[in-house]
């Protein structure tokens, strides 16, 4: 565990948009956690498909999961240095969601609500109030 220390601990409650991103952020992580579980107990379970291919995707997006779970509680506990895979976690988001729309089936809403959660988690990420809450400075910021 870091003992990196929080450091705005002291000034008060937590900014609605930095529990907002780290909501959103867990919120993906147990979505991409879910998918990997269902790839794996089906590649497990169906005899007939591509086996390797489902055990792969499925190991695949278990390691996926881990990424936004730790930012997110990295978030939850102000830490510095969680606003960088949340933000990679949210940009990684957005083809995804593009490639969800494009399709001609039922995953346009799933594009549409992938798509909503990345552009939610950029704009809480980038938010005055989230990065002073976490102790990142702007640029050209001195003290």
């Amino acid at each position: 565990m870091s003992t990196e220390p929080t450091p705005t601990s002291e000034a008060g409650p937590r900014p609605t948009r930095l529990t907002v991103a780290a909501l959103l952020s867990a919120l993906e992580g147990a979505a991409l956690l879910a998918g990997g579980l269902y790839m794996l107990v089906r590649g497990l379970a169906d005899s007939s498909g591509d086996r390797e291919g489902a055990l792969t995707g499925g190991v695949t997006l278990l390691a996926l999961a881990a990424i936004p779970l730790i930012a997110a509680r990295g978030l939850w506990l102000r830490r510095r240095w969680s606003r960088g895979p949340a933000m990679i976690t949210q940009i990684m988001a957005l083809p995804v969601a593009w490639t969800l729309l494009q399709a001609d089936s039922v995953l346009i809403p799933g594009g549409i609500a992938l798509a909503a959660a990345a552009v939610a988690g950029l704009v809480c990420l980038v938010n005055r109030a989230t990065t002073e809450a976490l102790g990142i400075r702007a640029p050209g910021d001195t003290a």
